[in-house]
């Protein structure tokens, strides 16, 4: 079995990234901080034996072949789709080693213990979710290995809301057990500028 924390990023261009940061700060200046975070992230989490570090680069092609990221980390590409439709496309790559945990880049106070944390809750349990502040979650991970993906994960997901983690929690099916699902700390992910000033 092998472990794998996934970091979900995108190319740190004007007007692709932190959109709604961007409309309070300006593009420009929310791409800087953008590469700037997701570099400081890898700095602290990349490099750890305990598990291996995976960017899933968007947009494919030119994520693959960025120099903006560190040449020797591994990366896959995210695919199509809506969020949900690339995270489990990335799922289904990293479940079939082993446990695989998600994150984005947009959430300053990760340190490893709380990688580390996110693995151990999955020896135990199937699912495990982060909580965020505003309803969503900065971290899921699915146990992998010979436990099989939910089939409807993601479906009908209302992305970017209060809602997302009740409803990827409901996307796991009437019939999953909720003692399967586990919890680490809360963090605070940064879509705002209100988000910034709270970090």
């Amino acid at each position: 079995m092998k472990r794998h924390l996934v970091v979900m990023v995108k190319e740190p261009r004007p007007g692709r990234v932190k959109t709604r940061l961007g409309q309070s700060i300006g593009y420009t200046q929310a791409a800087w901080w953008f590469r700037h975070q997701t570099k400081r992230l890898l700095r602290e989490l990349g490099n750890d034996p305990r598990w291996t570090t995976v960017l899933a680069v968007s947009p494919d092609h030119d994520g693959i072949g960025s120099r903006v990221w560190p040449s020797a980390m591994v990366r896959w590409p995210q695919g199509t789709g809506n969020l949900g439709d690339r995270m489990k496309t990335v799922f289904r790559r990293g479940c079939a080693f082993g446990p695989t945990l998600v994150i984005g880049a947009d959430i300053p106070g990760i340190q490893k213990s709380d990688i580390a944390e996110g693995f151990k809750v999955l020896a135990n349990h199937d699912v495990v979710f982060g909580r965020a502040p505003d309803g969503g979650y900065w971290l899921i991970g699915l146990r992998g290995g010979p436990t099989p993906i939910p089939q409807n994960l993601f479906k009908n997901v209302r992305w970017s809301t209060e809602h997302a983690l009740k409803d990827t929690i409901a996307s796991l099916g009437a019939s999953f057990d909720p003692e399967r699902i586990g919890y680490v700390r809360t963090h605070q992910d940064v879509d705002t500028v209100e988000d910034l000033k709270k970090i």
